[in-house]
Formats: C-alpha cells, sequence, structure tokens
C-alpha cells in the first residue's frame, strides 16, 4: 500500500480504484500539526489502511521535528496501541492520553 503526502491539501492518502482514503491535518504552528480526521472508504475497511495513514503521518512528524495534537479519534485509539509515538504528541495531550492508558 502506498500513502501519499498532499502537502498543499494538508493530508495523507491513498488510491484506490474509486475511492481515496485519507487523513487530514492543520499545521497550527511552526512545529506543530492537529491530526484531525481519517477516511478509509468501507469497501477498504479491516485492511490496515488507517494505520498506515497514522504511521506516515507520524514519521513525517518525526523526520520534521513536529510535535502532534492528536484530535482525530481514530488517532487517539491508534495511539493507544502504539504508545512510543507518544513522544510526539504535544505535552498537554500526551499527558491527557497517558491518564487515559492508566487502569
Amino acid at each position: 500500500m502506498k500513502v501519499e503526502h498532499d502537502e498543499n491539501g494538508s493530508r495523507f492518502f491513498v488510491r484506490f480504484e474509486d475511492d481515496e482514503a485519507d487523513l487530514v491535518y492543520t499545521r497550527v504552528g511552526p512545529a506543530l500539526i492537529d491530526l484531525q480526521h481519517t477516511y478509509v472508504p468501507e469497501s477498504a475497511r479491516g485492511h490496515g489502511v488507517a494505520d498506515a495513514l497514522a504511521e506516515a503521518a507520524f514519521d513525517y512528524a518525526r523526520e520534521h521535528r513536529y510535535r502532534v495534537v492528536p484530535s482525530c479519534p481514530f488517532v487517539r485509539i491508534w495511539l493507544r496501541r502504539h504508545p512510543e509515538q507518544l513522544e510526539l504528541v504535544d505535552a498537554p495531550y500526551a499527558e491527557y492520553l497517558e491518564k487515559r492508558r492508566r487502569p
């Protein structure tokens, strides 16, 4: 699966024959991006597409030394399975997510 980055459109996406999946973000500071919404067409769900989009977004943030605001509900769930990525999450959000992980 090939995840592409449309920097002008502020999104990561995967093309399919008849549709696209994407993770949309907004720059909210010079080194801060807000991952806002993930969409995967019904026909592509259950194949790891959303995971690949989230991974690409965090790879991009790491490469550019950006912090991440995880506004997208899917990204917050994804972070529970990938706690090693919390180091990229902007501090107030990381603390909130860490508290929610504890029993």
